[in-house]
Formats: structure tokens, C-alpha cells, sequence
């Protein structure tokens, strides 16, 4: 494949698929910034590795994953930084959430982190049960009853966050 038509073909992966990255990992975080900037550096690594990724069975859950691990890992490292300040005596305060978070992200946050990984997937990203089982390596038995126990939360999340608004 030539270089102008493999640049074609990724210019047209990215468009087609990129937003619905940045809504599945904005999910899963709650933060549009880490989100925008995860699904960004995983289309560049996408691009750097173009002729190996986009002969993968589905591209797209490549960049998925790499995007949730990114997110992740600034998770791992934004943590260890707040553990050294506040050893340290400094401790970088931050304010109430922004108005504009939807209630629905909110209730995702109080997930743990497994089960919001797959209700995210599954509900945001629109992935099968069987999909994201293979992408996080989690038998589909287990992905079932993350999205059961997620569901049960989310309902009660949202129905405290609505009784306390009115």
C-alpha cells in the first residue's frame, strides 16, 4: 500500500471512530482532558504502528485499549504525585466539580473502577459483552456481573444525585 493511500485509509479510521474513543474514555474518567488527550496519543501510536495496526482483526479496539491504558496510567502517576505532595507538606487543592458535569458522569465516578470500565464500554462504547471480556481480559461471566452491580449503583446514584437537586 502506497504511503498517500495508507495516510487515506488512517485519515478515514480517525474520522470515522474518534469521537466515540474520546466519549468511551470521558466515560470512564470523567475528565474530557485526560480523555481528548489519551485518545489522542493512541491515534499517534496508531499512525506510528499503521501497517501492523489496521490488519488487526478491529483496529478500533486496539486504539480503545490503548486509550483506557494511557488514561489509566496518568491515573497511576497524577496519584503518586498527590502521595509525594502530600508527604511533602503541599497538597494541591482543587474545587468543586464544574457545573457542566452531567449527573450520569458523576454516578460513573463512584463506580470502582472495574465495573465502570465495563459499563463504560459496554453502555458508552457500545461494546458486546463478549468484546469486552477479550479487551480486558476478563472472563465474560465476570464482565456480566460488573454490568449487573454497575447498573444496580448507577440507579441508585442517580436517584440520590436527583432527590438531593429538587
Amino acid at each position: 500500500m502506497g504511503a498517500q493511500s495508507a495516510e487515506a485509509e488512517f485519515d478515514a479510521f480517525y474520522r470515522d471512530t474518534a469521537r466515540r474513543v474520546v466519549h468511551l474514555v470521558y466515560a470512564f474518567t470523567g475528565d474530557l482532558t485526560v480523555a481528548q488527550d489519551s485518545t489522542q496519543e493512541a491515534y499517534a501510536r496508531a499512525w506510528q504502528q499503521w501497517s501492523t495496526v489496521r490488519t488487526h482483526e478491529d483496529p478500533l479496539a486496539w486504539v480503545r485499549t490503548v486509550a483506557r491504558r494511557i488514561a489509566i496510567s496518568g491515573w497511576r502517576k497524577k496519584t503518586s504525585q498527590d502521595r509525594a505532595y502530600e508527604r511533602h507538606g503541599t497538597h494541591d487543592t482543587t474545587g468543586p466539580p464544574t457545573e457542566d458535569r452531567v449527573a450520569v458522569v458523576a454516578a460513573l465516578r463512584t463506580l470502582p473502577a472495574p465495573v465502570r470500565e465495563a459499563v463504560t464500554m459496554h453502555y458508552i462504547g457500545d461494546l458486546s459483552i463478549e468484546q469486552i471480556a477479550h479487551e480486558t481480559n476478563t472472563p465474560a461471566g465476570t464482565v456480566k456481573a460488573r454490568l449487573h452491580r454497575g447498573r444496580a449503583q448507577l440507579a441508585q446514584a442517580l436517584r440520590h444525585e436527583e432527590s438531593s437537586h429538587g
